[in-house]
C-alpha cells in the first residue's frame, strides 16, 4: 500500500523494513537513532506517523527522543528554538513505560511561558532567570498523559508580551525561512522549532494571536481554540484571554490532540467535538476581507496571498462574501492594550518589591506597558473589560451569518529581526505593533476559535499565512476546512532552508 507520509511518497512497508533493518544492523535499539539514515526520514513525518513506528515496535520511544535531539543539535545554534534542555530526564523517560496514547514516544517541547515540574520556567525574563517550577500545568500533564515526551523549553519573548520571538534574556528566536526575520510570536520557539524539522508539534499559547502569527511566520499549522475549550488551570484573572494548544505540521496531529485535550464531562464549558478526521462535506458561507479593524489594507503580498486563499475556497464550492470588519479599531486596541498592560504593572510591582530595578530584570517593552497602564484612571480595566463584551455582542452577532471567517494573520510578512525588538523606542514599537498584530487579538477578546494555514508563501521565500475563525465552540467547522485546504495546497513537502532532514 502507497500512502503519503508528510510529503513524502511511500511504501509504507519497505519504510519500516528499511529503517528496522537499518537500526538493527547498528544496535540502534538501545544506543539510539543513527544519524545519516532515520534521522532524517522522521523529520519528515508528522507526530502520529511517529508514534505508529513505535506502537507497531519498529522503533522505540528512545529511539525517537535520540533522532529529535539530534536533529536540535544540527539546526539550533542557527534558530535557537530550544533555549532549555533536559534530555537526560526525557532519555530516562522514553526507557520506562509511557502512556499509551496516539503520541506515545513522540518528542515535544513547553513553551517557557509555561511549567514542568523540576525544570527552568524563565518566561523569557531576567526577572525569572532562576525559577525552577514546582509543579507541572495542566496542559503539559495532558499532553503527556497523551505519550509525549518532554524534551525542553521553547523560545519566547518576555512574559509573551510581543508578536515576535526576541527576548534579551533567551536572545532572538530566527525564522528557518530567513534567519535575518522574524518567527512572530509568542510562540516562536515552538513554530521555527516545527519549521525547522526538530518536531513534528510543539506545545504553544495565544492570548492575542501567539499561536496564528508565529504559524503564519514561518508556514506552519495552528488553531487556537475557543476560550473555555481546553483546561488550563484556575487561575480567574480579570480578562484572561489565554489559551493553549500547538503548532504542527499537520492538520491531523493538531486535530488529534484537541480532541484528547478538550475538556468533556461535567466540567465542560463548550459541547465537546471529538476527533475531527477529514473534510467535511458542508459547503460554507465565508465571510471575506483583507482591511483590517482600522480600515487599513495588509501590504500587498499579504492582500494578494488572502485573496488568492479565497478564491482556493471558492474553487472549492464554498460561497465568499465580501464584508467589513465590524468592530471598531481604535477603541478595541484601546482596551485590549490596557488589558495586556495590567500584567506589566504587576510585574515592575512585584520586582520592587523584591529590591530589585525594574530596568535591569525587565525589558522596556514591558516597562513602558507599566508606565502606560499605571498613568490611567482608576476604573480603566472595568471600562476595557466592558468594552470586549460590547466587542465581543458585535463579533458574535456578524458570525451568526456565516460559517466561517476569512482574514490575514498579519499586516506584512514576518519582518526582520529588531524591526519590533522589545528595545525599539516605546511609542515607535506601540505603533509598529498596533499595526502589525491587526487581526487577531479580536478572537481573544471575543473567545471564538481561530487558525493560520499555510497556504503562501510570497517571493522572498517567506511564509504568509491565511486566518480563518468559527463562532464560538466551531472547531469541527476548522478542523473540516484545514483538512480540505491541506488536501487542495499542500504544504506537507515545504521545507525551510534551514531544515533538520
Amino acid at each position: 500500500m502507497e500512502e503519503v507520509v508528510m510529503g513524502m511518497m511511500v511504501s509504507r512497508r519497505s519504510f519500516l523494513k528499511s529503517t528496522a533493518a537499518t537500526a538493527l544492523a547498528a544496535g540502534a535499539y538501545s544506543a539510539g537513532l543513527r544519524p545519516a539514515l532515520a534521522a532524517p526520514d522522521l523529520a519528515r513525518m508528522d507526530a502520529l506517523a511517529q508514534a505508529e513506528l513505535v506502537r507497531n515496535g519498529e522503533l522505540t520511544a528512545l529511539d525517537l527522543v535520540n533522532a529529535a535531539i539530534e536533529r536540535i543539535g544540527q539546526v539550533n545554534g542557527q534558530v535557537n528554538a530550544v533555549v532549555t534542555e533536559f534530555y537526560d530526564r526525557a532519555r530516562e523517560e522514553a526507557k520506562g513505560t509511557l502512556p499509551q496514547g496516539p503520541f506515545t514516544g513522540v518528542p515535544n517541547l513547553v513553551k517557557d511561558l509555561d511549567n514542568l515540574q523540576g525544570t527552568r520556567a524563565t518566561s523569557g525574563s531576567r526577572l525569572f532567570a532562576d525559577k525552577i517550577s514546582s509543579e507541572t500545568d495542566p496542559l503539559i500533564a495532558a499532553n503527556q498523559q497523551a505519550g509525549f515526551v518532554m524534551i525542553g523549553k521553547s523560545n519566547t519573548p518576555e512574559f509573551g508580551l510581543l508578536g515576535t520571538t526576541e527576548s534579551l534574556f533567551l536572545e532572538p528566536c530566527h525564522n528557518p525561512w530567513n534567519l535575518d526575520h522574524s518567527t512572530g510570536g509568542s510562540s516562536g520557539g515552538a513554530a521555527a522549532a516545527v519549521a525547522s524539522g526538530m518536531l513534528p508539534l510543539a506545545h504553544a499559547t495565544d492570548g492575542g494571536g501567539s499561536i496564528r502569527i508565529p504559524a503564519s511566520c514561518c508556514g506552519v499549522f495552528g488553531l487556537k481554540p475557543s476560550r473555555g475549550r481546553i483546561f488550563t488551570g484556575e487561575r480567574n484573572l480579570p480578562g484572561d484571554i489565554g489559551v493553549q494548544h500547538c503548532v504542527s505540521r499537520s492538520v491531523r496531529d493538531s486535530a488529534t490532540l484537541f480532541a484528547l485535550t478538550e475538556m468533556q464531562g461535567e466540567g465542560a464549558k463548550l459541547a465537546p467535538v471529538g476527533r475531527v478526521e477529514a473534510p467535511g462535506k458542508k459547503r460554507l458561507k465565508i465571510a471575506f476581507n483583507t482591511m483590517n479593524y482600522y480600515g487599513n489594507e495588509p501590504e500587498a503580498d499579504v492582500k494578494a496571498a488572502i485573496e488568492e486563499t479565497a478564491k482556493l475556497c471558492a474553487d472549492l464550492g464554498h460561497e465568499i462574501v465580501p464584508v467589513t470588519n465590524p468592530v471598531e479599531g481604535e477603541p478595541f486596541m484601546n482596551a485590549f492594550l490596557t488589558i495586556w498592560a495590567s500584567g506589566p504593572s504587576a510585574l515592575v510591582k512585584l520586582a520592587k518589591e523584591n529590591g530589585l530595578d525594574p530596568n535591569e530584570v525587565l525589558e522596556p517593552w514591558t516597562v513602558g506597558l507599566a508606565a502606560q497602564y499605571d498613568a490611567k484612571p482608576g476604573d480603566a480595566m472595568e471600562k476595557a473589560l466592558a468594552h470586549f463584551a460590547k466587542a465581543t455582542a458585535e463579533t458574535n452577532a456578524f458570525m451568526e451569518g456565516y460559517d466561517v471567517w476569512l482574514t490575514p494573520v498579519l499586516s506584512s510578512a514576518p519582518p526582520k529581526l529588531g524591526q519590533q525588538g522589545p528595545t525599539v523606542p516605546f511609542d515607535t514599537l506601540y505603533e509598529r505593533v498596533v499595526n502589525y498584530v491587526s487581526y487577531t487579538p479580536l478572537h481573544n477578546a471575543a473567545g471564538t476559535p481561530a487558525m493560520s494555514v499555510p497556504l503562501s508563501w510570497n517571493d522572498a521565500g517567506l511564509p504568509i499565512g491565511s486566518q480563518f475563525a468559527a463562532p464560538l465552540g466551531g472547531e469541527k467547522v476548522l478542523f473540516e476546512l484545514a483538512f480540505e485546504l491541506e488536501q487542495a495546497r499542500p504544504w506537507a513537502d515545504k521545507y525551510a532552508p534551514v531544515f533538520a532532514g
